[in-house]
């Protein structure tokens, strides 16, 4: 039975990649039966906003979105069409793989990294008080009186919030996502020894966490030495569990290492419903030049495909992927030597050469 997904193009760039990795994901013979959604700025005048409540709905109903890129809207209060799925979805999970592919620049080789980076919490929670009112003056004056250590008046103040319960349900489900792949190692990734309370609740429940799972090993980082590990050695990291900020400040960085945003899928899982996208950004200059990288959404297919429980498929089409970018003869311009090179494909036919090699 066909498998109904809500696919959402987005816009800028995002129809393109969108419709490539349609076109690749019915290629690997799994049947879909796709919900087309918009969201995104190209909706915003007919919508009111860029994610209508039918395209929510929708995810809802399905349970799995596949979403190509969308652009955040600049001065009309809406923080991000990402920001609020992630909410209104409770998608908790944020996965990001970080895989080398022979073919694409890098300056490092074998690096395979998963992060897990917890979405709801956390620095990023968005609970902030503004330099100079009334509000951020009373929460200093409150705080003052509870500790010796003074906060200066006219301060910003940002809460980060770390639950228990949050942290259970991350770690868990990180340690979870290493028994189902393979995975021989999770790495807890705090700055505990700093922030006792937030980051040190973290920790302590990743150690009690770790006890039901014996056969994975569990690594204790802090985040600062984690940055100097990946530079130097990323090959010896396996699956990263991190609070929020620091996940998503890692997950570029890992990116960074194995050729950029281009080649980084991502998912967003939550309990019950997941969205699967690419973590780069609309890029709208380049609309309509069938020219963008369509890879990162590719693989967050491949993403999607695991997620359905469809393993063969994926690996197949990881395969297809990973070939097409070895032999480097049909892949867009910025996984060729020279950006310049007149033998660069545009994202159409980047897709037909991982149609053929599913087909072959």
């Amino acid at each position: 039975m066909a498998h109904r997904v809500t696919l959402i193009p987005g816009d800028g760039t995002g129809p393109e990649l969108t419709e490539a990795t349609r076109r690749v994901l019915e290629a690997t013979g799994v049947g879909f039966d796709w919900d087309v959604r918009q969201a995104g700025v190209d909706v915003m005048d007919e919508a009111g906003t860029p994610l209508p409540a039918e395209t929510l709905d929708s995810i809802k109903a399905n349970k799995v979105a596949l979403k190509g890129p969308i652009t955040t809207p600049i001065g009309t209060g809406f923080r991000s069409v990402n920001v609020a799925l992630r909410h209104e979805l409770g998608l908790y999970a944020c996965l990001r793989p970080c895989k080398s592919y022979a073919g694409v620049r890098s300056r490092y080789e074998n690096v395979d990294v998963v992060i897990v980076r917890e979405n709801t919490e956390d620095l990023y929670a968005g609970i902030e008080y503004e330099a100079g009112t009334e509000e951020a003056e009373h929460v200093i004056a409150e705080l003052n009186k509870q500790q010796k250590k003074q906060i200066a008046a006219g301060s910003g103040i940002s809460v980060k919030p770390i639950s228990r319960e949050g942290s259970e349900r991350i770690i868990r489900w990180a340690f979870e996502y290493a028994r189902e792949h393979g995975r021989k190692r999770v790495s807890c990734v705090t700055k505990a020894n700093i922030m006792k309370f937030t980051d040190g609740l973290f920790l302590q429940v990743f150690r009690e966490v770790a006890k039901d799972f014996p056969e994975i090993e569990p690594w204790e980082n802090l985040v600062d030495a984690l940055c100097m590990g990946l530079v130097q050695r990323p090959e010896e990291f396996d699956v990263l569990v991190l609070p929020n900020l620091y996940g998503d400040i890692i997950s570029d960085l890992t990116a960074g290492l194995v050729g950029g945003l281009g080649v980084a899928p991502g998912g967003n899982i939550g309990p019950g419903t997941a969205v699967f996208e690419a973590t780069h950004g609309s890029a709208p200059k380049y609309k309509g030049q069938n020219r963008v990288n369509p890879t990162a959404m590719i693989l967050s297919g491949k993403l999607m495909l695991e997620h359905l429980g469809e393993r063969a498929a994926a690996e197949r089409l990881e395969q297809a992927v990973a070939d097409v970018i070895r032999e480097g003869e049909r892949v867009t311009y910025d996984m060729k030597p020279s950006r310049d090179d007149p033998t660069a494909v545009g994202t159409s036919e980047y897709a037909d050469a991982i149609i053929e090699k599913l087909a072959a």
